[in-house]
């Protein structure tokens, strides 16, 4: 199934060209709050109950009309994997990769979705896209192996994790507001059985800038989720982007960003630098 957030937190799932109204299906989903639907059905399903959709008779609405949000407006934690494909490693001439630095955390409140705008927050720092594979988690997974992790996995999802090249902290870097896109729907897990074997493509104003297969992670999926789950208690909702491959590149007022992920979806985003100031203004700045 494809699982998707529309027009003010209405509950899709994704039949064709058209999105199905399922909202009333799903117990709390009416009640959500800014955590969302999608979020209450995944925690239903968390211990094993199932929810079967019926279809028949249901309010339609055709995708190129839905106003589509973030699958996951608000989620528990999202959690990135730093210089996780070899070619990325050399681009920026790290000398480590996740295999030293594991993981990282943002902020959800960095969460937007599809046909938003990025907001770039510095007019002379330099503020990139980073195009990823989302995994959502579908059970409360600890120390969970990698040949067991499939399990404890909800879905899948397109990320944008959006970096600007400060002198901060990782997870500030990639907190600001809008710094997370997702979507543009959640792909549940039975139609992809093995996420280590997908295509990625992101183009900035109609250019590719990056293009790989996930066969190429250093951490593939499995070994990535085991080994978080060994580092903290991932629940159900929780987002885990996996790394992103050579091509980073800067962004600019007006840019269209575009990832595509086989199988996934494809998830566009706008760029706005209309009121990005000086580094040097940022509150709590000193000159030296």
């Amino acid at each position: 199934m494809r699982l998707a957030l529309f027009n003010k937190g209405r509950l899709g799932l994704v039949d064709g060209d058209d999105l199905v109204d399922v909202s009333d299906q799903v117990a709390g989903a009416d009640t959500a709050g800014p955590v969302g639907a999608l979020q209450r059905y995944i925690e239903t399903t968390a211990d094993g109950a199932t929810v079967s959709f019926d279809l028949a008779g249901r309010p339609r609405i055709p995708l190129a009309e839905a106003a589509l949000e973030a699958p996951l407006p608000r989620p528990g934690k999202i959690v990135g994997a730093p210089v996780n494909y070899l070619d990325h490693k050399a681009e920026m001439e790290y000398t480590t990769s996740v295999a030293d630095l594991g993981v990282f955390l943002k902020a959800n409140s960095s969460v937007i979705g599809p046909g938003k705008d990025i907001l770039l927050p510095y007019s002379d720092k330099r503020t990139d896209q980073e195009g990823e594979l989302g995994v959502v988690i579908g059970r409360t997974a600890s120390h969970v192996s990698a040949d067991d992790v499939l399990e404890h996995v909800f879905g899948y999802t397109c990320v944008l994790d959006i970096t600007v090249r400060s002198g901060e902290d990782r997870s500030t870097r990639k907190s600001f507001d809008t710094f997370t896109p997702l979507g543009p729907w959640i792909v549940t897990a039975d139609e992809i059985p093995d996420p280590d074997t997908l295509d990625l493509r992101c183009d900035v104003g109609g250019t590719t800038r990056q293009r790989t297969n996930t066969a190429d992670l250093i951490f593939g999926v499995r070994e990535l989720i085991a080994y978080t789950s060994s580092v903290m208690t991932l629940h159900p909702g929780d987002v885990i982007a996996t790394g992103t491959p050579a091509g980073v590149g800067p962004l600019s007022h007006g840019d269209c960003v575009v990832l595509d992920i086989e199988k996934v979806g494809r998830l566009e985003v706008g760029v706005d630098g209309s009121r990005a100031t000086p580094y040097d203004q940022r509150p709590g700045h000193r000159g030296r």
